[in-house]
């Protein structure tokens, strides 16, 4: 278990390192002042200062944090604005440097899937047979036919996996696939299966492997980012509609289960296997970080982008002191879910 805490503690740091570097990295060539730059979040372990910036590590894998120069409207001693206030940038700089933080997640996870793709390949979606009495059969469908679109286009067999997983009411199905050189087109309705308990569309073994080639490795990569980023707004939307439950969620806790469970499942197939495993957890984990902080919601990126965005259209800004209640407000409720979160990890784990 001390290894699986290791590692996720790894992961975590990475992830959220890549993250806080993207907007520190903007900060800088912005000439905006970054007076903290923190990793965890609670209590100090361990900091050092460097120029004009306090290096943190704090306690709890929970996050971490940019801290700009005037970020928070308040102004420094007798009304005098420092240098690199962060208000006092353009307000395209300030966009930069808050988008900074997710793109450099959706870049260091392309880094994972290069990896990924180096080892592994891609998961095609040509179908070995179907079903008998499936809709796949019904439609006339084949092995040896390359699935194109499924609902929407895709280049990989688990974007398959997804939207079947996602789609618990046996929602019809818009496919596309190529034969022979020929397009064909079709609409599946999904059967429900007694058995394994959930609606099929009646393919069977529909994952060819496509071993990495030359500049295909960075092809390769670009389908496992492109297929993590949509299985993380799907995920984000299933939640928000309601087709995902609470235990759907997992946090901290949850993650660290999720590695020991990868770990254990793939350690028979040697270092190698758990490294490129690990590798690509890490790869969905910063795909989802992200996802997340995009989301338009107070004290995210999404939220303070909200407030940027509006500020384009306005010409000019919200009173930063209204906008920091706003964010602080938003923390809380954050704070209040991530424990939430936790509990209900734990609570699945002990149970």
């Amino acid at each position: 278990m001390i290894g699986t805490i290791i590692i996720f503690l790894l992961i975590f740091f990475v992830i959220v390192m890549g993250h806080e570097f993207g907007h520190f990295l903007l900060a800088k060539v912005n000439g905006i002042r970054v007076n903290e730059f923190a990793i965890g979040m609670g209590p100090k372990i361990a900091h050092f200062q460097k120029g004009e910036t306090d290096y943190v590590l704090r306690l709890l894998p929970l996050g971490g944090a940019c801290m700009f120069e005037g970020e928070d409207g308040v102004e420094s001693e007798n009304g005098i604005v420092a240098e690199g206030n962060f208000q006092n940038a353009s307000v395209w700089a300030r966009i930069s440097t808050v988008a900074a933080g997710p793109l450099f997640n959706f870049l260091l996870a392309f880094l994972f899937a290069v990896i990924v793709a180096g080892y592994a390949g891609a998961d095609l979606p040509v179908l070995e047979g179907v079903m008998e009495g499936s809709a796949a059969e019904a439609a006339g469908m084949q092995g040896g036919d390359q699935i194109t679109r499924f609902n929407g286009k895709i280049k990989l067999a688990r974007e398959i996996q997804l939207e079947m997983a996602l789609n618990r009411g046996g929602d019809p199905v818009e496919v596309e696939y190529v034969r022979d050189g020929r397009k064909y087109s079709t609409v599946l309705t999904p059967i429900y299966d007694e058995e394994q308990g959930r609606y099929l569309v009646g393919f069977v073994n529909y994952s060819q492997i496509a071993e990495p080639k030359g500049f295909r490795i960075l092809e390769y990569g670009w389908y496992q980012l492109r297929f993590s980023i949509k299985n993380s707004v799907m995920s984000v939307a299933a939640l928000v509609q309601g087709k995902l439950t609470k235990d759907d969620v997992a946090g901290p806790v949850g993650m660290a289960q999720i590695v020991n469970e990868v770990k254990e499942e793939t350690s028979p197939g040697g270092p190698m296997l758990v490294f490129i495993n690990m590798v690509y957890l890490a790869m969905l984990l910063s795909v989802s970080l992200g996802v997340m902080n995009l989301l338009p919601l107070p004290a995210l990126d999404g939220g303070r982008l909200v407030f940027l965005l509006v500020e384009v259209i306005r010409g000019k800004p919200i009173p930063p002191e209204k906008e920091g209640i706003i964010h602080l407000a938003g923390f809380v409720a954050l704070m209040i879910l991530m424990v939430f979160v936790m509990f209900n990890d734990i609570q699945r784990i002990l149970n």
